[in-house]
């Protein structure tokens, strides 16, 4: 059974940095996507940044320029470098992998959700 495990979330001021890290047990085949979501309470879940199998990646407008993902597919593994954070960035961040396990469909796989807060 694959499971994500997220680390790196915390409290930071504004204007620092956080690095996220996401990394998948078990086998996953046909990695399609990786990347990053996030979650305000009262909000719906919304896409930060993804990143392809062929290194093609996608960012939010709010955080272009500002963050950088990453990933490593045959680690089953994706990042996000967070630079000047604001207090808008404080969410939930949960990373997803979609791909499969043998002999099954594609689906999406989620983290557990790491909290990152931006103090002003």
């Amino acid at each position: 059974q694959v499971q994500l495990v997220e680390s790196g979330g915390g409290l930071v001021q504004a204007g620092g940095s956080l690095r996220l890290s996401c990394a998948a047990s078990g086998r996953i085949f046909d990695i399609n996507t990786m990347g990053w979501y996030r979650q305000c309470p009262g909000k719906q879940r919304e896409l930060v940044a993804t990143i392809t199998s062929d290194g093609s990646t996608n960012y939010t407008e709010s955080v272009k320029g500002r963050f950088t993902v990453s990933g490593d597919n045959g680690q089953k593994a994706v990042y996000l470098q967070m630079n000047s954070l604001k207090p808008e960035d404080t969410a939930v961040y949960f990373c997803n992998i979609r791909g499969r396990e043998l002999f099954r469909r594609i689906t999406d796989y989620w983290g557990q959700g790491t909290q990152v807060t931006v103090s002003s």
